[in-house]
């Protein structure tokens, strides 16, 4: 199993506990508190209006993130070129004739080293 794969599994046994914990929560707090006393953390209709608040508030914020994102980003992003303009300089491109590149002449060559020795 890859590292990809080992995070994956865990991102989805933590998701499917988180899942069934609020669903228990929320439909099944006061069974639950009458069985074991000790997990009582408030009223039942407090706790209920708790479980679908905080969720409700994260996803309307997210939501709101994104929104404003998407505004910075278009308040900040240049104006294209209009498409007149874009066209003209496309049948300017046609009209220009082709010119070919002539071929680099070659490197000189290296002097060859000297082979007479001095006296």
């Amino acid at each position: 199993m890859s590292k990809d794969q080992a995070i994956g599994g865990a991102i989805l046994v933590v998701c499917a506990l988180v899942a069934i914990f609020y669903t228990v929560g929320l439909f099944f707090y006061q069974p639950i508190i009458d069985a074991i006393p000790a997990l009582k953390i408030g009223e039942t209709a407090t706790v209920q209006f708790w479980l679908i608040a905080i969720p409700v508030f994260v996803a309307f914020v997210a939501i709101m993130a994104i929104g404003a994102w998407i505004g910075y980003t278009m308040a900040t992003t240049p104006p294209p070129k209009p498409i007149e303009e874009i066209t003209t300089e496309m049948e300017e491109k046609k009209e220009e004739p082709k010119v070919e590149e002539a071929p680099a002449p070659p490197a000189p060559a290296a002097p060859a080293p000297d082979k007479k020795k001095k006296p």
